[in-house]
């Protein structure tokens, strides 16, 4: 038996510690709840401001780490670029994002997620926001997240 790993096991494991300490910072941690929790997957910088106590340069910060690392991209809504109460711009899931999220479990957190965020009491620029059109998420990306949503009419007790 030998002594050495596996060739890639190394990296392998290298690379799954960083991204658990990239998922686990705080605020990025926060960021990927309200992202997956956003009935859209896509929040402007307003809605993660508005949800997140932290500054809004901390966020922006973040929001640029989890984009190099590929987790996040910026969405552009082109009509809304000169619509001076809506946002342009987007920040959702990539592909890869999808994928990483998957494999550290945050995907199946979705739903409770998603009840939070419907939960939590919003202004009326933030409602605003989270009403306003946005572009289309990649089919794949889409798919990832859909749960079935429970019929809540049919769940309440009489």
């Amino acid at each position: 038996m030998s002594d050495t790993a596996p060739e890639g096991f190394e990296d392998s494991f290298a690379e799954q510690q960083r991204m658990r300490e990239l998922l686990s910072q705080e605020t990025r941690h926060l960021i990927l709840q309200l992202i997956l929790g956003h009935p859209a997957h896509l929040a402007s910088l307003a809605e993660l401001d508005y949800m997140i106590p932290k500054n809004e340069a901390a966020i922006l910060d973040q929001l640029e780490t989890l984009q190099e690392a590929g987790i996040l991209d910026v969405f552009v809504h082109e009509p809304n670029v000169s619509t001076r109460d809506l946002p342009s711009k987007f920040w959702g899931p990539t592909e890869r994002g999808v994928e990483i999220l998957y494999e550290h479990n945050f995907l199946r957190g979705v739903p409770i997620a998603r009840a939070v965020y419907e939960e939590t009491k919003k202004s009326e620029r933030v409602q605003r926001h989270e009403d306003a059109p946005r572009p289309t998420l990649p089919k794949a990306v889409r798919e990832a997240l859909e749960f079935d949503e429970p019929d809540m009419e049919e769940a309440e007790v009489p």
